[in-house]
């Protein structure tokens, strides 16, 4: 009796590779209406109900395992059965950036969601000046949120510190009359 073969896996890059590929091919297929472009449709969501299938026999901490893979979770995002809302996906996104910002001297926290737009304040570093390093920090934090939550439209800095108050001299030096 022969024994069962070991599956391939695919190591991160080689998904990302074929991911990439994939991304090529069917940009290919768009224009091109036809048997090919319905059998993507109906293959993605075949594979989209076995995923929520799975999803639904998970207990909770299988559920968080399997959203917390990056592949799993991009699909379960593509899908629409994440089982995390938008909101705390995008803020642990932020979190897994916040180590990078940090080591450039600057910082990055979540700041919740106002509509569907994500908010964040970011902090310049010594690293990010005010050259073009405060927006690369800014375009990173936004590609990281949307890629988790496609939900919100925009992630949009806050300001780090509160703008100061505006307190007019004249009610320092005068008091009104009594």
């Amino acid at each position: 009796m022969a024994e069962a073969a070991t599956p391939v896996r695919l190591a991160d890059p080689d998904v990302e590779a074929r991911l990439a590929r994939l991304d090529q091919v069917l940009a290919g297929l768009e224009p091109v209406p036809g048997p090919a472009t319905e059998a993507v449709r109906l293959l993605t969501e075949v594979y989209g109900e076995a995923l929520a299938r799975v999803l639904d026999q998970a207990d909770e901490p299988l559920a968080e395992r399997l959203a917390d893979d990056e592949l799993l979770g991009h699909l379960l995002v593509l899908h629409d059965i994440h089982p995390e809302p938008p909101e705390r996906r995008a803020a642990r996104a932020v979190e897994r950036l916040r180590p990078a910002v940090q080591e450039r001297g600057g910082d990055v926290e979540w700041a919740g969601v106002e509509g569907e737009i994500g908010r964040v304040r970011l902090k310049p570093g010594g690293g990010c000046g005010c050259g073009g390093g405060g927006s690369e920090v800014t375009d990173a934090v936004r590609e990281a949120v949307l890629a988790v939550a496609p939900e919100l439209t925009a992630v949009e800095p806050l300001p780090s510190t509160p703008a100061p108050a505006f307190v007019p001299l004249t009610t320092l030096t005068h008091r009104g009359a009594r």
